[in-house]
């Protein structure tokens, strides 16, 4: 459809092609269609009439000239019956002269608005289906969806004296994810992980270090520079024994199930990387990245 053409106002657009043996322009070829189709259309058919009365919309009109000769297509919005809309089309191919120069009209097709109305009805109920849950609130459909949520929100608990954010499976499990902040744990915890605590800023406090001196360490952070920075941190004064990352800029808490899946699946052992206490940020990230790599390709063969 033309953008020219609001699909608001017009039930039909009939597309028309014009040839003109000669250099006519724009105004010359809508002054022929007013001309020439005065007095063959039925009565109540005037096209001065419709458009007065919103039965045809402005007709529009592009020209090209090529070698003497142009070349145009005509757009023309109606509000019509088909038998009308039939009857003007039919009538639009009786020009045979724009000025003193030839010319030939031929119908191209004719559009029913309402058929592309309707593929975007379509299209936009799949994509409101797809996103049900956002955006439809209910007091009972979602009960058990959102007991579940808060009971996951009470395993939240605060760890050592700096009181840090984690899950209550920190106390009781053999493994732990150190992720950044609380926003973090909360949606590990919302996704059934419930043994990650935080760091709560660039400083690693005493409990992480003690903590991961007694249990495995997974480093889980954000795919980031600051990320990267706290993860280097950690190397250099914690017992990490895993390294994992969310996907390239983006952050743990913001997540899928899927994605976290992903990320903690594909984690590198710490034992297998050779890590400077001084090596730079981008050279950590190429390291990560290299081994992963080798890695996956290993396994894939």
């Amino acid at each position: 459809m033309s953008e020219e053409v609001p699909v608001t106002y017009a039930k039909y657009i009939i597309h028309a092609k014009m040839f003109v043996d000669g250099v006519v322009e724009k105004h010359d070829i809508i002054g022929a269609i007013f001309g020439q189709l005065d007095g063959l259309l039925p009565s109540n058919m005037d096209l001065q009439e419709l458009q007065r009365i919103g039965k045809i919309d402005r007709i529009n009109v592009k020209v090209m000239h090529k070698e003497g000769k142009t070349h145009a297509q005509i757009l023309i919005p109606c509000n019509m019956t088909k038998l009308e809309v039939a009857v003007l089309a039919a009538a639009l191919e009786t020009i045979d002269r724009v000025g003193p120069s030839r010319a030939e009209t031929s119908i191209i097709k004719i559009e029913d608005t309402r058929k592309v109305k309707r593929e975007m009805i379509i299209k936009r109920a799949a994509e409101i289906l797809k996103m049900w849950d956002d955006i439809v609130s209910s007091d009972n459909a979602d009960i058990l969806k959102k007991v579940e949520e808060e009971a996951k929100k009470h395993k939240l608990i605060y760890v050592g004296p700096e009181k840090l954010p984690a899950g209550s499976g920190v106390k009781t499990s053999d493994e732990i994810i150190i992720v950044e902040g609380r926003a973090d744990v909360l949606n590990l915890l919302k996704h059934g992980y419930d043994n990650a605590i935080a760091v709560e800023g660039t400083k690693i406090p005493k409990t992480i270090i003690d903590l991961s001196k007694r249990k495995i360490a997974t480093a889980f952070v954000d795919g980031d520079r600051s990320g990267l920075l706290i993860l280097k941190e950690l190397l250099q004064v914690a017992d990490i024994d895993y390294i994992a990352r969310a996907p390239r800029g983006r952050e743990v808490q913001e997540l899928s199930l899927k994605e976290i899946r992903k990320a903690l699946a594909r984690r590198i052992p710490v034992n297998n990387l050779k890590i400077s206490l001084d090596i730079a940020v981008e050279n950590l990230e190429e390291l990560i990245e290299k081994k992963r790599e080798t890695t996956e390709t290993h396994h894939g063969k």
